[in-house]
């Protein structure tokens, strides 16, 4: 798997030090695990962070802070699960889903195209979306940021092809239609933090049922 399109550094920036919503945390976390180049990168930006926090001052703590502070954060004590990875999709989305993409529960929004919608917080919203060889998503921009993570297939727009791996960071000076390509459909993980804005009057309309 070649991958094209990477994270931006001010992404990795903000996944290292823990700035993202749920949302583009997921996505950015998915396709770490997928690319080892901005793997390497966040290694860096770690390190970095590591040697900032090395020459901070220490202070004492209570024997039992880790305990008091992991019943907070709802995190139990003891050893973690371990679980057996048998899912087609990457860790960190696979954990979302509970299970693997031919247990996604699709809903269609026209053109064959369908989409799932995870839980997540509500500062930004994720989804997959299932798109069918050689569909157009209909021509839209965007009212914020947008990151758009190839699971399978690829898909095509006015910048660029993005294949298997390839992430599509866009923000409000990007207007495109994405069309996927011949042989096999598109799946896509997708995080927005606005509503996108769509060009045609239909779209437009249908909006507040897609949730998108």
């Amino acid at each position: 798997m070649t991958i094209n399109h990477h994270l931006t550094d001010a992404l990795l920036l903000a996944y290292a030090a823990g700035q993202l919503s749920e949302a583009f945390n997921l996505v950015t976390a998915t396709h770490i695990s997928m690319c080892d180049e901005c793997r390497a990168r966040l290694a860096s930006y770690d390190a970095l962070g590591g040697a900032v926090f090395e020459q901070s001052g220490s202070v004492e703590m209570a024997d039992d802070s880790l305990g008091r502070t992991l019943q907070r954060l709802a995190i139990p004590l003891g050893e973690p699960e371990r679980r057996v990875a048998t899912s087609d999709v990457p860790a960190p989305l696979a954990d979302y889903l509970g299970g693997n993409l031919p247990s996604v529960r699709w809903r269609p929004i026209g053109m064959g195209v369908r989409q799932a919608i995870l839980r997540t917080s509500t500062t930004a919203s994720a989804r997959l979306l299932y798109i069918p060889e050689g569909v157009a998503v209909p021509d839209h921009g965007h009212r914020g940021a947008e990151l758009t993570l190839v699971l399978r297939g690829a898909f095509r727009d006015s910048t660029d092809r993005f294949g298997r791996g390839d992430i599509e960071v866009a923000d409000a000076t990007l207007t495109h239609q994405p069309v996927a390509e011949a042989g096999e459909p598109c799946i896509c993980l997708a995080a927005t933090d606005a509503p996108l804005r769509f060009s045609a009057l239909l779209p437009r309309l249908a909006q507040r049922f897609m949730r998108i």
